[in-house]
């Protein structure tokens, strides 16, 4: 596979509307090319990642930054007029992440993206875009985020199951204002318009503007606690879109046993079968 290495992060904004103008796409061959750069982490955006999540405010990066900075190589991969699917039309349905150490704001973070799989779905196609993180050779976090293009799907084709959501009283709760989404947007550079604002989503198919999903990803981590951002691995299914303004509970099953894995769900605080996502989180 050949490897392009660019000498800073793509702006969000450009690469979203170029997959915009690339139109629609129906091949199946994934192209076989990797991105790769080595960005510097700006530690006021660091900060302010983690207040808007709810992470601890310092040096070690949360679980979920790495694809933060990584996203728009995500992006531009999907962009390309070789991408078998329409960039505009992919829903982020699962993500799973590995932290095979601590991480800091001064660690050099090499990071590779390519386009790993392209399988059916019960719903359409399934493509899984692979992120790593490497120091010095030493590879010390991956990613597998699975995007989903809706179309003619395949009623036989597996598809990864989650776990049931917890029940229960809430742990805690959420409450997003409508222009939540812009203020996540300003914070990771994530303007997709299904996020900025009512008129936007509603082009885009929604009734109004959602919640990023990689913000319910983040902060129901952050919500269990510091040891998320150490070693470990998480696993989330997004579920229902959260419609901004939204109010959501967070429901939390603690391992029977020390370091055993965490189950945790979001949820509607007034329709509690809305569910939002189930997510898992084993310490390493």
């Amino acid at each position: 596979m050949a490897v392009e290495t660019l000498t800073s992060v793509p702006s969000l904004g450009p690469v979203l509307a170029r997959g915009a103008l690339a139109g629609s796409s129906s091949g199946s061959t994934l192209p076989d090319v990797a991105l790769r750069v080595t960005p510097a982490i700006d530690r006021a955006d660091l900060l302010e990642y983690q207040r808007l999540c709810g992470f601890e405010g310092g040096d070690v990066l949360p679980h979920t930054y790495p694809h933060i900075v990584s996203f728009p190589l995500q992006m531009t991969l999907m962009a390309r007029r070789d991408f078998p699917l329409s960039m505009a039309g992919l829903v982020h349905v699962e993500n799973e992440i590995e932290v095979l150490r601590r991480l800091t704001a001064d660690d050099a973070l090499e990071i590779t993206v390519s386009a790993d799989r392209l399988v059916g779905h019960p719903r359409g196609r399934v493509v899984e875009m692979v992120t790593q993180a490497r120091v010095d050779g030493e590879l010390v976090w991956q990613g597998r985020s699975s995007y989903l293009s809706r179309g003619k799907g395949d009623p036989e084709a597996e598809r990864s199951q989650p776990p049931a959501t917890p029940k229960g009283l809430p742990a805690q709760q959420w409450r997003l204002p409508s222009g939540f989404g812009r203020r996540y947007a300003a914070v990771t550079g994530d303007v997709n318009p299904i996020h900025m604002s009512n008129v936007t989503a509603k082009a885009m198919g929604f009734p109004r503007a959602i919640a990023h999903g990689m913000w319910t990803y983040a902060r129901t981590l952050a919500a269990l606690g510091p040891q998320t951002s150490e070693p470990g691995t998480s696993h989330v299914w997004f579920k229902k879109p959260l419609l901004l303004p939204g109010v959501v509970d967070l429901v939390v099953q603690q391992p029977e046993t020390e370091g055993g894995q965490v189950l945790a769900g979001l949820r509607g605080a007034r329709k509690k079968d809305t569910e939002h996502l189930v997510l898992t989180f084993d310490p390493a």
